[in-house]
């Protein structure tokens, strides 16, 4: 069955409508990365200035200092994690040990 005019025309308007949102759609994309990479950039730039300056030990490379600074987080979260723990554990005991005084 051929296609009317009409239906031919409606057809080019929209592939015209859609190849006009994915132009805009990839440039707003593309200026959106780009303004994303710069941020970063410059983050990382003034990270590592305040790394170097302020962080590292003597010797130490900036990768080296965010590498062991990395890992002394690392250990407190741990240390702390286990201290919660420890202190659950010690107010569970409490709490049972009042509920049996009760009891008796």
């Amino acid at each position: 069955m051929a296609k009317s005019k009409l239906v031919k025309a409606n057809e080019r308007i929209a592939d015209a409508v859609v190849g006009g949102y994915k132009k805009i759609e990839n440039g707003v994309v593309g200026g959106y990365k780009k303004i994303e990479e710069g941020v970063t950039g410059t983050f990382l730039k003034v990270e590592d200035g305040f790394v170097d300056r302020f962080l590292t030990h003597e010797g130490e490379t900036v990768a080296d200092a965010k590498k062991r600074l990395h890992e002394e987080q690392v250990q407190r979260e741990t240390a702390a994690k286990e201290a919660m723990e420890k202190r659950a554990e010690e107010q569970s005991a409490h709490l049972e040990a009042g509920r049996n005084r009760v009891r008796h």
